[in-house]
C-alpha cells in the first residue's frame, strides 16, 4: 500500500489558515499599545494578573486602566452570581435563559443552531457585565457512565468539532470570550484531581483534540481552560506539550490559558509550561512568582509572556461599564426563542408503532414519573442556571392538551439525592430514595398503575436526575434507577398504548422499557422550554428531528472501556477537588482525604471510541450513534461523487437526493461516513466526516452535496510525528445513521 507521509508545517497548512485570515488574528490587533502598557507595569502588578482576585474575576491594572476580567460559569447558560464557595448573592437581574444541555445540542446535528445557542448565552453574559463564558464543554463522551456527558456533546470528534466551532463563533460574535474545556483528556470525573491519563499520540490527535484544534482554529477561541487531570504523567496546568507545542506552537493560539477552579498544581510548573491565570488563590503564580524571580529560578519575560496573552483578551472583549450591567435581566424573549428551537430540534425519537403523534380522539392521558415535573436547571456539583422559569414536561403537556383532554399525574417513583441527602441529615421524606436501586414504593406504583388503567394513553417519564448525573462523580452504572424497569411493565400491563420518555444528560440502558413501550424517546435535559417543546413533538404539532450523539449499547460492559477493564478503576476513589475545596455544601466539615496512591487510566481502545468499537467489533446496540426516527419516511437516492480519484488539496463532493414521502413538514439529519477496507493503517470500520440538516416539506425531493476535504482523511503518524495521509480506495458510506446505510460509492485517494 503506497503511503504519503506530509511533514507537520505541510499537515498544518492543509487543515486550515490557508488562504484566509487566521480566526486567532483577532487578538493580535493591539500588540503595540500592549507592549506600552507592560514596559509601565511594575512586577507586582503583573503577577497581580496571574491569578484570581475574587471567585470569580482575576486582576486588571487598575492603575493604567485596565479592567479586571469577569468570568461567569457555563457551559448551558450564564450561572447567577456567587461568592466565596459559590454562594449565591441574591441578585434581582442575573436569572439568565437554561438552554438544553451540551447533549441535547449536540441532538440537533446543527451547527447553525449551535452558533445561534452560543451567540444568545454570549448576549446574556453581556448583560450581566462578564468578559468570559466558562464554555463550551467539548471533552469527548468516552464513558456511557460520565458525570459530565450532559455538558459534553459527542462521543464523536468530527461531530463535537463542527458544533464547538459555531457555539465559539457565535458566543464571540456577541461580544463574549469563550473558555472552551477541559483541555484535555478529561473523559471522566473518578479521580479527575489526579488521574493521569495514558493515551498515545494519535488517539490524542484524532479523537480528544480534534474539537479543541477545530474551536481554536476555525473558531477563534480566545480562552482555554487545562482540565484538572493528568495527561501522559504531567497535569494539564502544566503540561508542556498540550499547552505550548500543541496549543501554541502547532494552532497559533494566541489568547490566554485560565485554569479550572483549584487546578493549579505548582508555582514553576504553571509559570514554565504554559498556565496564566490560576483560579482561585495566589499560592502559586502570586508571591512565589516574585520570589522565583528574585532567585533567579524565572525570568521576568515569562511574566511578561502571560500577561501579554492576558491583555491580548482584554483588549479583543470590551469591558462593559457598571453602570450598564445587570441594568436588565439577562434573561430575554430572544435567547429563550433559541433555547426553545433548541428543544423541539434535539428530540430523538427512538421507536414508535404508530401511537405518535397522539391522536385527537384521545381524552383522557395519564402522566406517570417524577421526572415529569423534576427542575433540571440547577442541581448536582457543577454549573447550574437560575432561570426566570422552567416548563416542565408535565405542565407543556397540561398547556398543549386540546380542550376536553383531562391529564392526570402520579409520581409513581420515588427521588433520589445521592450525595446531596446529607443536606437533609434526618429530614429525608418518605418520597426520598435511600438507594439507587431501591424497588417501587407499593402505594406509589399502585396511584400510577390505577391512573394508567382509566386512561386512554399513558406517557410515562422515567430517566436520570442531576443528582445522579453530576459533576464530581461518575454513575456505577447506566440502569434506570429506583424501579423504574418494574414501573413501565406494570405500566404497560395495564394500558398497552405507553409512550415512555426518557429525561436524562446521558444514555441509559433502555432494553426493559423499549420492549414494553409503543413508543420511546429521549427527551434530554432541555432548557426552560423543554415540556413546550416535548409537548409539540408529542401532540404532532412538530415532527422529532434529533439524532443521538452518542450510542446506546444493550448493556454497559459492552463499551470499549468496560470490554477492555479500562474503568472503573480497581483502588478506592478519593475525594474530588472541587468539591473538597469549594462545595461545603456537599462535604460539610470533613477534611478531604489524600490520595494513598498514583491512579492511572489506560486509553487502550484507542480510536475506537463508542460507534468506532461497536461497528469494527461486530458488537451490536439498541440504538446506534446518529440514530433518530421522524413521523415520515425519508428516501435517499441518486448519489454522485465529484471524480473518481483525488489528492491532498482536493475536497471529495458527494451529491444525492433525499425526498419527504410523509405527510407533514419534517427534517432529516443525512450523514456521510468514510471506510477503508484495504488499509495498511489501522482504522476503525467507518468514520463521520459530514453531515447536513435537511427541511423538507411533504413529498419534496432536494438534492445535498456534502464536502469531505482529503486533509481531513490524515492520520497521526506516530513514527513521522506528522500528519501523513494513506492512499487507496475510500468508501463512502451515506445514511440517516451510523448503522443505516443508504448509498453507497467509493474513491481512491492517490
Amino acid at each position: 500500500m503506497r503511503k504519503v507521509v506530509y511533514s507537520l508545517a505541510l499537515a498544518l497548512l492543509c487543515l486550515g489558515c490557508t488562504n484566509t485570515k487566521c480566526p486567532q488574528d483577532a487578538l493580535m490587533g493591539h500588540e503595540a499599545e500592549i507592549d506600552a502598557i507592560i514596559a509601565q507595569m511594575t512586577l507586582e502588578e503583573k503577577v497581580q494578573m496571574l491569578h484570581s482576585k475574587t471567585i470569580m474575576s482575576s486582576e486588571g491594572v487598575p492603575r493604567l486602566g485596565i479592567q479586571d476580567i469577569k468570568y461567569a460559569d457555563g457551559p448551558f447558560g450564564v450561572r447567577e452570581e456567587v461568592g466565596d464557595g459559590f454562594r449565591p448573592l441574591g441578585w434581582q437581574m442575573d436569572s439568565a435563559t437554561y438552554f438544553p444541555t451540551g447533549s441535547a445540542l449536540a441532538a440537533t446535528w446543527s451547527p447553525e443552531l449551535a452558533y445561534s445557542y452560543g451567540n444568545g448565552i454570549g448576549q446574556e453574559a453581556r448583560r450581566r457585565g462578564k468578559d468570559v463564558m466558562l464554555g463550551p464543554a467539548i471533552n469527548i463522551q468516552r464513558l456511557p457512565v460520565g458525570g459530565r456527558s450532559y455538558e459534553y456533546l459527542s462521543e464523536d470528534p468530527f461531530l463535537s468539532a463542527r458544533l464547538a466551532v459555531g457555539y465559539v463563533k457565535g458566543m464571540q460574535d456577541a461580544g463574549t470570550a469563550a473558555c472552551i474545556k477541559h483541555f484535555a483528556l478529561n473523559n471522566q470525573e473518578t479521580n479527575r484531581g489526579s488521574v493521569n491519563v495514558i493515551a498515545d499520540e494519535r488517539t490524542m490527535r484524532e479523537i480528544y483534540l480534534k474539537p479543541f484544534e477545530a474551536a481554536v482554529r476555525e473558531g477563534g477561541a480566545m480562552c482555554v481552560m487545562p482540565a484538572y487531570n493528568k495527561v501522559n504523567g504531567d497535569y494539564c496546568s502544566e503540561n508542556e506539550h498540550l499547552l505550548n507545542e500543541i496549543l501554541r506552537g502547532e494552532w497559533g493560539f494566541k489568547g490566554m490559558t485560565v485554569s479550572d477552579w483549584g487546578g493549579t498544581h505548582s508555582t514553576m510548573g504553571a509559570a514554565l509550561h504554559g498556565l496564566d491565570v490560576q483560579m482561585t488563590g495566589d499560592n502559586y503564580l502570586g508571591r512565589p512568582v516574585i520570589d522565583s524571580i528574585a532567585t533567579g529560578a524565572l525570568s521576568e519575560t515569562v511574566v511578561d509572556a502571560k500577561v501579554r496573552e492576558i491583555l491580548r483578551l482584554r483588549f479583543a472583549i470590551s469591558p462593559v461599564p457598571e453602570d450598564e450591567a445587570n441594568t436588565v435581566l439577562a434573561s430575554q424573549p430572544e435567547t429563550r426563542a433559541i433555547a426553545k428551537t433548541v428543544a423541539e430540534k434535539s428530540i430523538v425519537l427512538l421507536q414508535n408503532n404508530g401511537i405518535l403523534p397522539l391522536s385527537p380522539d384521545v381524552k383522557k392521558i395519564a402522566v406517570i414519573g417524577r421526572n415529569a415535573e423534576a427542575l433540571t436547571a440547577s442541581g448536582g456539583m457543577g454549573a447550574g442556571v437560575k432561570t426566570p422559569y422552567e416548563i416542565t414536561p408535565l405542565a407543556g403537556i397540561r398547556n398543549r392538551a386540546p380542550e376536553g383532554v383531562e391529564v392526570t399525574y402520579a409520581p409513581a417513583y420515588k427521588n433520589y439525592l445521592g450525595m446531596f441527602a446529607r443536606w437533609f441529615g434526618q429530614e429525608l421524606g418518605p418520597d426520598v430514595a435511600l438507594e439507587l436501586d431501591e424497588q417501587p414504593d407499593p402505594a406509589m406504583l399502585a396511584e400510577a398503575v390505577s391512573l394508567a388503567r382509566e386512561a386512554d394513553v399513558v406517557l410515562y417519564f422515567c430517566g436520570t436526575n442531576k443528582n445522579i448525573e453530576s459533576e464530581g462523580s461518575d454513575r456505577t452504572d447506566i440502569k434506570l434507577p429506583v424501579g423504574q424497569n418494574q414501573i413501565a411493565a406494570a405500566l404497560a400491563d395495564a394500558n398497552a398504548n405507553l409512550v415512555t420518555v426518557v429525561i436524562s444528560g446521558g444514555p441509559c440502558e433502555l432494553e426493559a422499557v423499549t420492549e414494553c413501550s409503543a413508543a420511546l424517546l429521549q427527551g434530554w435535559w432541555n432548557g426552560l422550554e423543554g415540556g413546550t417543546a416535548l409537548a409539540e413533538v408529542l401532540f404532532g404539532d412538530i415532527a422529532p428531528s434529533g439524532k443521538l450523539p452518542f450510542s446506546m449499547p444493550f448493556k454497559l460492559q459492552d463499551s470499549p472501556a468496560y470490554a477492555l477493564h479500562n474503568f472503573p478503576p480497581e483502588e478506592e476513589v478519593e475525594e474530588d477537588l472541587f468539591g473538597a475545596r469549594y462545595r461545603r455544601d456537599i462535604v460539610g466539615n470533613r477534611r478531604p482525604r489524600l490520595p494513598r496512591y498514583k491512579q492511572t487510566s489506560e486509553y487502550t481502545e484507542g480510536l475506537l471510541v463508542g460507534y468506532r468499537w461497536f461497528d469494527t467489533k461486530f458488537i451490536p446496540v439498541l440504538y446506534p450513534f446518529g440514530y433518530g426516527l421522524s413521523y415520515v419516511d425519508f428516501e435517499y437516492g441518486d448519489i454522485k461523487v465529484s471524480a473518481d480519484q483525488f489528492g491532498i488539496d482536493d475536497d471529495i463532493k458527494v451529491s444525492f437526493t433525499v425526498r419527504n414521502c410523509g405527510k407533514m413538514d419534517a427534517e432529516e439529519v443525512a450523514q456521510l461516513y468514510v471506510g477503508r477496507p484495504d488499509a495498511q493503517v489501522e482504522w476503525p470500520a467507518k468514520e463521520l466526516k459530514a453531515f447536513s440538516r435537511i427541511a423538507l416539506k411533504p413529498g419534496q425531493s432536494r438534492k445535498v452535496t456534502l464536502a469531505v476535504p482529503v486533509s481531513e482523511l490524515c492520520y497521526w503518524d506516530v513514527e513521522k510525528n506528522a500528519w501523513s495521509l494513506e492512499a487507496g480506495r475510500l468508501d463512502i458510506m451515506v445514511g440517516s445513521s451510523s448503522k443505516d446505510i443508504r448509498l453507497n460509492s467509493f474513491v481512491t485517494i492517490k
